[in-house]
């Protein structure tokens, strides 16, 4: 009889502790498997698994693509790498699309774990800005697994187990500290049937785990959702609006965003945008001055021309300025109130 023996974690802010709390209080002999996504940024040296390994009774590692996983293990996710579960115990290690703006991401390892081994798998969100994982939990809970969410109250970044709480059906919502003994608890235990609402959910979950790998044509893209009105803001290609919930989108290369998410990318597309204008007006203004100064000395009348162009433009740098910080605390006031997509 199959048992719960498959733990996937994801985390980002402030999740490094909840994770080394949880990690620390599991048995030698733990009888499963522990899978870990920590967002980190590319460049990242990569040290999460030793730390675990020295503080932790299990050994943790950075796997390598094709590697079977064990029970009694932590896999780590790799910097710049997605952290897949394949059938047959196999662990893939690949450079997929980055989805909500990260690679690692938390959804390709969730959705894949439920894919593959269904009710085995027990789902875990930890601290963590906007709401990776949340679809892929979702995708847990439909195939029969079990959901966990660090209570919000307890998360230094609330948001991630927040959203968990509002699209997921949750079996346990508890403090950090009280989640490494339930995993104890769980662990071994026999699962039911997995089950899945939908074959047409089933159908995309397969779709958006080939997506993750990067194997997924243009066209089959398109046929997960309906088309929007956004581009990507990685690639900028045409995004297509994936059916079901939390609101998502996923464009033709692979990459996939919560609107949370994809919030954040045009929030910082248009500051960059903001101050590569203000940057260009503030280059005009020099050039206008230095052709100021080169009339002055040949006694030029243009450079009192020169000279009114120059301010004129520097004003309108500060005003761009201006309306880029007025812009991004206009949208910390929206983002502030709980939406309603």
């Amino acid at each position: 009889m199959a048992t719960r023996d498959i733990v996937v974690i994801g985390a980002s802010a402030g999740g490094l502790e909840p994770i080394m709390q949880i990690c620390a209080s599991l048995p030698a002999e733990f009888p499963a498997s522990i899978f870990i996504v920590q967002h980190t940024s590319p460049d990242n040296p990569g040290y999460l698994a030793g730390i675990l390994t020295r503080q932790c009774a299990l050994k943790a590692t950075y796997p390598i693509d094709g590697e079977l996983f064990q029970r009694g293990r932590i896999y780590v996710a790799r910097p710049n790498h997605h952290l897949l579960l394949d059938s047959g115990n196999v662990i893939r290690v690949v450079q997929g699309p980055k989805e909500n703006r990260s690679r690692p991401a938390v959804d390709p390892l969730f959705r894949s774990a439920a894919l593959h081994y269904g009710a085995r798998v027990t789902g875990v969100i930890l601290s963590g800005g906007l709401d990776d994982g949340v679809a892929g939990l979702r995708g847990i809970k439909m195939c029969g697994g079990l959901s966990v969410v660090q209570s919000p109250a307890d998360a230094m970044v609330d948001s991630m187990p927040r959203q968990a709480l509002r699209f997921v059906s949750i079996d346990h919502n508890l403090p950090a500290t009280h989640i490494g003994p339930l995993l104890v608890q769980i662990a071994g235990q026999p699962t039911e049937d997995a089950y899945m609402s939908e074959e047409a959910e089933l159908k995309n979950m397969k779709q958006e785990v080939r997506a993750a790998k990067g194997e997924l044509a243009a066209e089959e893209v398109a046929a997960l959702g309906d088309p929007s009105l956004f581009t990507c803001p990685e690639c900028h290609g045409a995004l297509v609006r994936l059916r079901g919930q939390p609101t998502r989108f996923r464009c033709h290369t692979g990459h996939a965003f919560t609107a949370d998410s994809l919030l954040g990318e045009l929030r910082r597309s248009a500051e960059e945008q903001f101050w590569c204008t203000a940057r260009s007006l503030q280059e005009t203004a020099m050039l206008l001055e230095h052709l100021a100064g080169h009339a002055r000395a040949t006694d030029d009348p243009a450079q009192e021309a020169f000279r009114d162009g120059s301010q004129k433009v520097r004003e309108r740098a500060q005003a761009v300025a201006k309306l880029g910080f007025e812009n991004n605390e206009d949208i910390d006031k929206i983002i502030s109130v709980p939406s309603s997509s």
